[in-house]
């Protein structure tokens, strides 16, 4: 591979990629280190958080165990992202490309009870439902279909999307009663801004830091934000239940 890298670069022509990858300068076990270390802070702050969470609010909060179950499904994300920037193997590969689905699809549950699901648990048992099974299809059909890259980048960024608009519209409806509706704006608005550092795709600074690396590591900061507004949501939830409060 550096042979080649080499051979393209005396030549005037820019780095090539290796089936759709940078070139990496490995360092121990770890193929893309930037990309390893990048996911692995974004677990211990997720980890961090729920920690923290589960310390500042008490389980009888309504969306305590949901969120509870977002934080589990997002550290197994996170561990998988991992073990794959350490090692791309067929079985790393999915499951980091799987377990990051389950993220996204387990947000739109989790955006679901929190607006809908409170009043009407009905809608949000359904919906459930739903995700589970679009699931089981989007991994069906990349396991045992075809391993579509774009297929797999389209499906998650339309979901991402619904998720998006979602959280917006219940915080624009909000605003004048939640103090804290801003933090989910933000967070909402910064997940899907820094996804956008994916489109760069530069040639690895010193072979090393590249802009999936970038994106991973921007991501670190949102964690300690988004569970800080889920905090205070949850505390809100469970003191204050008058007359006039939008729980959906």
């Amino acid at each position: 591979m550096w042979t080649t890298v080499g051979l393209y670069q005396a030549e005037g022509y820019s780095v090539p990629q290796f089936h759709g990858k940078w070139p990496f300068a490995r360092f121990l076990c770890f193929e893309e280190p930037a990309s390893a270390l990048a996911s692995l802070l974004n677990g211990l702050a997720c980890l961090l958080m729920l920690l923290r969470y589960r310390s500042a609010v008490p389980r009888q909060s309504p969306m305590y165990q949901t969120i509870t179950a977002f934080s589990l499904v997002s550290l197994n994300a996170w561990f998988w992202s991992t073990v794959f920037h350490t090692r791309d193997t067929y079985l790393t590969e999915k499951m980091d490309y799987f377990c990051a689905s389950a993220v996204i699809l387990y947000s739109i549950y989790l955006c679901c009870v929190r607006t809908l699901g409170l009043r009407r648990p009905a809608i949000s048992s359904m919906v459930g439902v739903l995700l589970i099974l679009a699931f089981t299809s989007h991994v069906s059909y990349l396991t045992f279909v075809s391993f579509d890259y774009g297929y797999n980048m389209a499906a998650n960024a339309s979901i991402g999307m619904v998720n998006l608009l979602w959280w917006l519209c219940w915080c624009w409806l909000n605003r004048r009663i939640l103090p804290y509706w801003w933090k989910c704006v933000l967070v909402v608005l910064l997940l899907h801004g820094l996804a956008l550092l994916e489109l760069l795709d530069f040639p690895p600074l010193f072979w090393v830091l590249d802009a999936h690396a970038v994106w991973h590591l921007s991501t670190v900061p949102v964690h300690f934000l988004f569970y800080s507004f889920l905090i205070d949501d949850s505390l809100h939830l469970l003191n204050t239940e008058k007359p006039g409060v939008k729980l959906d």
